[in-house]
């Protein structure tokens, strides 16, 4: 399938009085059509920052774009005006924001909030914009779409929000969805509901996705290929059935043993990652994982390894990556 979205070494630097902090720091990954790509990582890697920059959203100060290459259906995003982004923004490139309720606005009505998108994108009039709200509202389900329309976001729950962000997201027929943590804050049933719907619409709407998140498990049901993050770097790249069963970065490794398996014995215990995320506006020499890393060797003290190939499109970014073999 064709590529519709590349970022080439792509960094995002906040400049701070305590220094420059490197959010993003020479990021590199692609979306086909129709393909979900995962961003995983703890927070505070860069995930977020990267979508945000793909939408030029990256706030100026402290924030900039100070490298890489962000090309979306073979435009150079970062060459557009503010009037070409506004135009790509919600018809071409969606997002799905974290917390939905700080997304919506609290003083306009949820019908008035969709119906305004599709006035401003697809040149509807109002009866033609509230016809196709409630249709997408009807298609994430919600109940009695026809009354929501009227209705404010703290009468809506919390799963509700989230799903009224996706009818949103959807309404103008994007190519591509950014999903930054869809289902925080929500519990666990509901999480899988909102996924399964955002899975299904993206099939059937033929959407590309870009999802953000931390839970590995969401990768693994959803995600068709995953880029795992640290400090600001991708740290492994690959498809999520070969990462999941073949991890080879120390990272990758310990995100999979902090995760409760329901084919390991309830006694077991996990395996947390020790330590914290290196200060990214003072990153250590060499690799940024070293100091939590129990498989480090001298030369991870001295450079920052690149990522290689591993062979099946399968990128680590480790020197001690045969290390990981059986572990």
């Amino acid at each position: 399938m064709p590529i519709i979205l590349e970022v080439q070494d792509l960094k995002t630097h906040f400049f701070t009085p305590g220094g420059v902090v490197k959010a993003v720091d020479g990021v590199s990954f692609d979306v086909s059509e129709g393909e979900t790509v995962a961003l995983v990582g703890e927070s505070g890697c860069g995930k977020s920052v990267s979508a945000l920059s793909i939408m030029q959203l990256i706030p100026k100060p402290p924030g900039k774009i100070v490298n890489g290459r962000i090309v979306f259906k073979g435009r150079e995003l970062r060459q557009l005006d503010a009037e070409g982004m506004r135009k790509i923004r919600g018809k071409e490139i969606a997002m799905i924001f974290q917390e939905p309720m700080t997304c919506l606005n609290p003083v306009l009505t949820i019908g008035r909030q969709l119906t305004e998108t599709m006035e401003e994108h697809l040149n509807l009039n109002l009866p033609e914009a509230e016809s196709r709200s409630v249709e997408f509202l009807k298609m994430v389900g919600i109940p009695d779409p026809q009354k929501r329309l009227g209705q404010y976001p703290h009468q809506f729950s919390g799963g509700m929000r989230q799903r009224v962000m996706i009818a949103m997201a959807l309404s103008c027929d994007p190519n591509l969805i950014l999903a930054d943590e869809p289902t925080t804050a929500l519990d666990v049933t509901i999480q899988a509901q909102i996924l399964e719907l955002l899975k299904k619409s993206s099939q059937r709407l033929k959407v590309a996705m870009v999802i953000i998140t931390h839970n590995l498990g969401v990768v693994a049901r959803y995600a068709d290929r995953v880029n795992v993050m640290y400090a600001g770097k991708v740290v492994e790249s690959g498809m999520s059935r070969e990462v999941y069963h073949n991890p080879r970065h120390p990272y990758t490794l310990g995100l999979l043993h902090s995760v409760p398996r329901l084919d390991e014995p309830r006694k077991a215990k996990l395996d947390p990652i020790e330590g914290q995320p290196p200060d990214l506006a003072n990153l250590p020499r060499g690799c940024s994982f070293r100091p939590r890393c129990k498989f480090a060797g001298d030369l991870c003290a001295q450079e920052s390894p690149k990522l290689r190939d591993m062979g099946a499109g399968h990128l680590s970014a480790c020197w001690m990556k045969d290390l990981l073999r059986g572990n």
